[in-house]
C-alpha cells in the first residue's frame, strides 16, 4: 500500500467552508492508495467533507499545532533547539505512518517539519510553493525600520522558510515569479508545476453572444493591491451591464459604499464566497472578465477564466510583467477608469472581437494549464519516487 503525508499550515475546516478545493487536491492522479493529511494547527476538519480531495484514497488527518511562542524569542541557539523539540512528535506521527513521500502545501512549519522528519527518517519531501513571500509576505513584516522585535520574527520566519525549502527534495512553484524567490534562498531543485484546476466542473465558453445586460465578472480576494473600483467607475459610462464581484475581504464594505456612491449598486452584485464547483459553471456564462491585481502571479481565477474561453481585460501591473500572461490571448490595460472603459466599450461592442479573445485564451490555456496535463505532471512527480523507493 503507498502512502502519502501531506504537511499543511492550514486550517482546512476555514477551506472547506469557502469550496475552495478541488477534487483529487491532495492525491493527484490517485497515486496514493493512503493520504495522511497533518495540521500544524488545532484544526479538526470533517474527514467525510474532505475526502473528495483524496479520491479513493483511505484518508486520516493528525494535528501538530505550531507553537508562536518560540517566534522572535533569544537566545537564538535556544530557540533552534525548542523547535527541534517541536518537531519531534511529528517525526513520531511519520515513523508511525511510513510514508513513502511527504508533500508540503506552502512554506511555513509544516516545511520546516519535513526537512526534519527527513533528516530523521529519510522520507523524500516535496514542496508546492503558492506565493513570492518576498512580494506578497504572509508571515514576514515587510516595512522600513524594523524594531528589534520585528527584526528577530522575520529572522525565525526566514530561518523556516530557508530550512524546508532548501532541504526539500523538489520545490514546485506554481508559478514563474516565485523563483527568483527560490533562487535567493539557494534551493536547487526547481520545477515550475501549475495549480491543478476543477476538472469536473471547468465548462467550455461556446457561445459568444451579448447577454443583455451584458455580464462582467470580477474574482478574487478584495485587498488594496486588487482593487476592482476603476472596473467599477469604468461601468458608470456602460448602462446595459451588470458586474459580479466574487470575493471578500477589507476593501469590501469601502467597494460596497462605492457602488452606492456611483449610482450602480442595482447592478454590481457582490457575493463574497462561491464554491469553487458553482464559480466554474458560472463563469460560462460571463460576457467578460475583468481584473486588477498588482500580485505577480498568473492566479487560479484567472487560469479557470482562461481555461472557460472569456475574453479577459487585465492591468499592466506595477513592476515586473508576469511572464505567462505575455501574449495576445488577455487584453492589457493601465490601472485607469478611462482604459478600462475603453477596452470594455471595445468588447462589448464587437462580438467577433470578443470571441476572438476568448477563444486565443481558450487555446493557450488549453496548451499549457489543461487540468489533465497539469494532474498528469503531479502524478508523475509522485511516481518518480514510488520508483526510487521500491529500486
Amino acid at each position: 500500500m503507498s502512502r502519502l503525508l501531506v504537511l499543511v499550515p492550514d486550517r482546512i475546516s476555514d477551506i472547506l467552508v469557502k469550496g475552495e478545493y478541488q477534487p483529487g487536491y491532495y492525491n493527484p492522479g490517485e497515486v496514493f492508495d493512503e493520504v495522511h493529511i497533518l495540521t500544524t494547527t488545532d484544526d479538526r476538519p470533517s474527514i467525510e467533507h474532505l475526502q473528495r480531495t483524496v479520491g479513493k484514497a483511505r484518508l486520516f488527518v493528525h494535528n501538530l499545532p505550531d507553537n508562536i511562542a518560540l517566534v522572535g524569542k533569544r537566545p537564538w541557539w535556544l530557540t533552534k533547539l525548542r523547535l527541534q523539540r517541536w518537531a519531534i512528535q511529528g517525526v513520531e506521527i511519520a515513523q508511525k505512518i511510513q510514508p513513502a513521500l511527504i508533500r508540503c502545501h506552502g512554506s511555513d512549519w509544516n516545511t520546516y517539519l519535513a526537512s526534519r522528519i527527513k533528516a530523521e527518517l529519510g522520507i523524500p519531501y516535496v514542496v508546492s510553493l503558492h506565493i513570492n513571500p518576498d512580494v506578497n509576505p504572509v508571515r514576514r513584516i515587510m516595512k522600513p525600520n524594523l524594531s528589534p522585535q520585528e527584526a528577530r520574527h522575520n529572522a525565525f520566519y526566514e530561518y523556516i522558510e530557508t530550512s524546508g525549502l532548501r532541504n526539500a527534495d523538489l520545490v514546485m512553484p506554481v508559478y514563474k515569479p516565485i523563483v527568483p524567490y527560490l533562487k535567493r534562498l539557494g534551493v536547487e531543485r526547481i520545477e515550475v508545476c501549475y495549480n491543478v484546476l476543477n476538472k469536473l466542473h471547468l465548462r467550455v465558453k461556446h457561445d459568444y453572444a451579448l447577454h443583455s445586460p451584458a455580464r462582467i465578472i470580477y474574482v478574487g480576494r478584495l485587498f488594496e493591491e486588487k482593487n476592482p473600483a476603476n472596473i467599477m467607475r469604468a461601468l458608470v459610462r456602460l448602462p446595459n451591464t451588470q458586474f459580479t464581484i466574487v470575493g471578500d475581504g477589507p476593501i469590501r464594505p469601502r467597494l460596497e459604499q462605492l457602488a452606492v456612491e456611483l449610482g450602480i449598486a442595482d447592478r454590481t452584485f457582490f457575493r463574497p464566497a462561491v464554491a469553487n464547483d458553482e464559480l466554474c459553471e458560472l463563469l460560462a456564462e460571463q460576457d467578460i472578465f475583468a481584473v486588477h491585481t498588482e500580485y505577480w502571479e498568473i492566479s487560479k481565477s484567472v487560469l479557470e477564466a482562461l481555461l472557460t474561453g472569456l475574453a479577459i481585460v487585465i492591468n499592466n501591473r506595477l513592476g515586473d510583467a508576469v511572464p505567462e500572461l505575455e501574449g495576445d490571448f488577455v487584453l492589457k490595460v493601465s490601472n485607469t477608469e478611462d482604459e478600462y472603459f475603453t477596452a470594455l466599450h471595445y468588447l462589448l461592442n464587437n462580438d467577433s472581437a470578443r470571441a476572438e479573445l476568448g477563444r486565443k485564451a481558450l487555446a493557450h490555456a488549453r496548451q499549457n494549464w489543461a487540468p489533465e496535463v497539469t494532474e498528469a505532471k503531479y502524478a508523475a512527480i509522485y511516481r518518480s519516487f514510488l520508483k526510487d523507493a521500491t529500486v
